[in-house]
């Protein structure tokens, strides 16, 4: 069993002694909050101490929920019932009614949705690519089973008609060179993070983990150990398995950055530890979310030496393909920083835009 997965044995939950303790190193995050006397209305820097980065909420939240019977409350109280379990998981008092703000707990940034059905609906509003969805799924008998958070650009990328929400799109442009380098320097927020590529030939951490100052490795050295991935071939899946390609191509980048497991939590960005988002493209138009590559907004993740990490800061590997017969065949690499990528790629202009807010939830959303 990989060092992250879980294993379900007779409906009991056995964590791996690594989840065992992330879980462990997540509850500080209860400590400081109970400690601050903060309510879930109180504003919380992104990246602060006391901000819960997305896979220590889930953690903290999955453990604490699963189990909770909600069965023969209204769905008013059942709402509340939720949300009071929330604050009291998370280490916040919980207040004598809940005010109607967006999202429902400020602080953290996040709104709490009950399932019975893979149908999620966002009610009044547009997915927000800051806030987070607590996304709660409970059993026939309405008893929580698990709970799971993502962004809103993760739902966003859920929808199958590509009619969902806003979503920001580029074009891939011929450059006349099979690897390019957009930038051979990091944003200036970065750079002093970075460590000494010599110093980090193979590394012990996760690329799910969050990243620490000198272990990042400066730009021009990812690009050198990935280059060489152009030309590899892989078996193709299929046009309709684009996750399990992008697993592959997920898998051969971590290799050739010196990851010794290949890990993926569908979190922004793909390789956390190297702050990389890694795109696999087999034509022209590049799904970018809700957010822009450039944009200054905090990242999801905890400050690097008091640092506030930034989009802009995010390091994209774009690597062009083709299908040919039942391979996929890397044909070229482009790698810059999101302060950098409209130098290299085309912005379609606008947004895609439509307010249907149903969502179909895959059948595997809880077990990822």
């Amino acid at each position: 069993m990989a060092p992250s997965q879980v294993m379900l044995v007779w409906g009991f939950r056995v964590l791996s002694s690594a989840s065992m303790s992330r879980l462990s190193d997540a509850k500080r995050y209860v400590g400081a909050t109970a400690a601050s006397g903060k309510s879930i209305y109180d504003p919380i820097e992104v990246g602060s101490d006391l901000w819960i980065p997305s896979p220590e909420l889930e953690l903290l939240l999955d453990e604490g929920l699963r189990g909770v019977r909600l069965k023969g409350l209204p769905l008013r109280t059942r709402s509340k019932e939720v949300k009071s379990r929330v604050c009291m998981v998370l280490g916040y008092p919980v207040p004598r009614s809940f005010t109607k703000t967006h999202p429902r707990f400020p602080g953290q940034c996040f709104d709490t949705y009950v399932q019975k059905s893979n149908n999620l609906q966002v009610w009044n509003e547009e997915l927000s690519p800051t806030r987070r969805y607590v996304v709660i799924r409970v059993s026939p008998d309405v008893v929580i089973e698990r709970v799971r958070v993502v962004a809103g650009d993760t739902l966003a990328l859920l929808d199958t008609t590509g009619t969902l929400t806003q979503k920001y799109q580029a074009s891939l442009m011929p450059s006349g060179a099979a690897v390019t380098l957009t930038s051979d320097r990091d944003t200036d927020n970065l750079a002093p993070l970075l460590g000494d590529p010599r110093a980090l030939v193979r590394f012990g951490a996760s690329p799910t983990d969050h990243p620490r100052a000198g272990e990042l490795l400066p730009i021009h050295e990812v690009f050198s150990r990935l280059k060489g991935l152009v030309g590899v071939r892989f078996d193709d899946y299929g046009s309709d398995q684009e996750r399990n390609r992008g697993a592959r191509m997920h898998c051969l980048v971590c290799e050739r950055l010196g990851y010794r497991s290949y890990q993926d939590d569908g979190r922004f960005p793909d390789i956390r530890h190297q702050l990389l988002e890694v795109k696999l493209q087999t034509a022209p138009t590049i799904d970018l979310g809700l957010v822009l590559p450039s944009s200054v907004a905090a990242l999801d993740v905890p400050k690097v030496a008091d640092r506030t990490i930034r989009h802009c800061d995010v390091r994209y590997a774009v690597f062009s393909a083709e299908i040919s017969g039942e391979h996929v065949v890397l044909t070229g690499l482009t790698l810059t920083t999101g302060e950098s990528f409209f130098r290299q790629f085309r912005q379609f202009q606008g947004k895609v835009l439509n307010k249907k807010l149903q969502i179909h939830l895959p059948d595997d959303f809880f077990d990822r």
